[in-house]
This record gives C-alpha cells, structure tokens and sequence, in this order.
C-alpha cells in the first residue's frame, strides 16, 4: 500500500487523554495511511476505546495533536470531525432501537440530506443481506449480530474516508463475527476504504488488518504488520492462547 505524497490518512502524534486526574492516554503515536486496514489490540481497559473517541473529539486529547487529511482535528468538536467522514461504529453498537433498520439507515444519510439514500442502501443490503430481510424491523429487536451489522451499515451510509470501528465482534457468535469481518475485507479491497479497527479479537484482527499496534495501559508498545504481530511469541502467548474462533 503506498501512501499519498501528503503523508498518512490520519496521525495521532503524542496524545494525552485524562478522564479527570486520571490519564488513559500517556502521549500515543498511530498512522492510518490511506486505503489501508489498522488494527489495535489490547486488553480490556488498555485505552483502545479512549483512543478511538479522542479521534472523534470525545473526550479531547489534552496534549499531542491529531491530523485528518494534514488538517488539524485536535480541538474540533464532534459533529464537525463527523463532517469531514470520519464515521465511527462505537463499542457496544449504540444503534437507535426504536427506529427501524429503514429508519436508522437514514439517520446515518442524514449528513447528505439522502442524496445517496438509495444507492447507499442497495450497497449495505448486498454486504449484509440480512438488514434488507429486515428492514421494517425495529432496531431494538435484531440479534446481536443484526444490530452489529446495522451499526457498521449505518457508519457507512455517511461515505466515510475513514471507517472506525469498535470491537465489532465484541459478544457475537463466531459464524457472525467471521461474516462481519469478511464484509470489512470486501469494503477494502473492492472500495479502497480505510478502516481504524479496535479488537479484542486479536487473532482475526490481525490476520485482516495490513497493519497492527499493541496498547498496554495507555501506550503503544509494539507494532508491524498484521502477520509479524501474528507470528512474535509474546503476542500469541497474550492474545492468542485459547482466543482462536
């Protein structure tokens, strides 16, 4: 994959995030460069999550700066981050459970006043066919893995240039998390789209992405390729053991 002249998609330089006195994020370094899939694994309260809503400007990084497009996103607030298509499928699926599958589809197309709406939809509908099964559904009702797929299906009816995604397998079965990260694969090597995934799921996550980083307690401290992570010991035997689907 080679990066555009600009340099990366997004960068992260030497971020610093604190939930009052509390640091989670002790000064992180993470590219994302165009067309590329990244993945960040941890373990639970790692801050991959912190991470992933600082980008978004919730909360805001107190020290270090945060670059989409070589622009400055640092102190932006949230709905205009969103402008600029960074869609983000939070942890936990969030979607609207009192809309239908319709409904919520067109929340996400909002930000084009649905000048897409009908191509956009006929697009989520054959990577998960399953929503267009059930679409008069209220959102509320779905599986676990019908809201997953509506949460992503909703992220992308924004065209996003940067895709982030937050431990989508979290709870799913694995026939469910296999097909989810089957529809990630196609939307990159059909589309180019660039994803920024969060996972627990390190085996999956990282036979997916091109690239990898490994957060310990607010901090990077390994990265490489999807498949040199896969192979070091010290990640097999920490995220790996027993953790295969």
């Amino acid at each position: 994959m080679s990066a555009t002249m600009e340099g990366p998609l997004l960068q992260v330089r030497g971020v610093k995030t604190y939930y009052g006195k509390i640091i989670a994020l002790k000064g992180v370094d993470v590219d994302v460069k165009r067309g590329e899939i990244v993945t960040l694994i941890g373990a639970n309260g790692a801050g991959k999550s912190t991470l992933m809503m600082t980008i978004c400007g919730s909360p805001q990084a107190r020290e270090g700066s945060i670059t989409f497009e070589g622009r400055d996103i640092t102190r932006m607030p949230t709905h205009e981050i969103a402008r600029l298509r960074i869609a983000q499928s939070p942890e936990g699926r969030r979607i609207f459970p009192r809309m239908t599958v319709l409904e919520n589809l067109q929340m996400g197309a909002a930000l084009d006043k649905l000048a897409y709406f009908d191509q956009d939809v006929e697009r989520v509908f054959t990577l998960f066919p399953r929503l267009k099964e059930r679409i008069g559904q209220r959102g509320g009702t779905l599986s676990g893995g019908e809201q997953q797929m509506l949460a992503i299906a909703r992220a992308l009816m924004t065209r996003p240039k940067l895709l982030m995604l937050d431990e989508p397998s979290l709870g799913l079965a694995p026939l469910i998390v296999k097909q989810i990260f089957e529809a990630i694969d196609e939307l990159n090597r059909t589309e180019g789209l660039t994803v920024f995934l969060v996972e627990q799921n390190a085996y999956h996550a990282l036979r997916l992405a091109h690239r990898g980083y490994v957060m310990v307690n607010g901090l990077i401290t390994m990265s490489g390729t999807g498949r040199e992570l896969l192979e070091k010991p010290e990640i097999r035997a920490a995220y790996l053991e027993g953790g295969r689907h």
